[in-house]
């Protein structure tokens, strides 16, 4: 037997404010009849695609050391630099530059959201077809 991802759970300081920060970088929604409102200990926010979850989950401890899971995102609409220089824009911080790990550009770009969990941009599909 099997088991299968219900959704991946992101510990945090403000549940509201970081999944208000991740909806747009996503492109997720709330929960249909589940709206996060400030103050909420937990704030779910979905995939309308997919329907995949990420859940915001308040916790008492701050992050201490370097994330042993994160998302890998593939930008959508933009090149990963347009991408990397939104997401700088919209409150990230960039932790790592390894666009040059093979010296030929395809490499990736690791950030980190308001509360310092990494994560990194790769290049889009149109990128990858080049």
């Amino acid at each position: 037997m099997t088991s299968y991802l219900s959704h991946t759970t992101v510990d945090c300081a403000n549940a509201y404010e970081l999944s208000e920060w991740w909806k747009p970088v996503l492109g997720y929604v709330d929960i249909d009849g589940d709206p996060n409102l400030p103050g909420h200990e937990e704030c779910m926010v979905r995939d309308p695609a997919s329907g995949h979850q990420v859940l915001f989950i308040e916790v008492p401890d701050a992050k201490a050391v370097k994330n042993r899971l994160h998302f890998d995102l593939r930008p959508r609409e933009r090149t990963r630099d347009e991408e990397v220089a939104w997401l700088l824009e919209h409150g990230a911080t960039q932790v790592a530059d390894h666009r040059e790990i093979r010296n030929d550009g395809t490499g990736w770009v690791t950030l980190a959201d308001p509360e310092g969990n990494e994560f990194c941009i790769l290049r889009s599909d149109a990128e990858r077809g080049e």
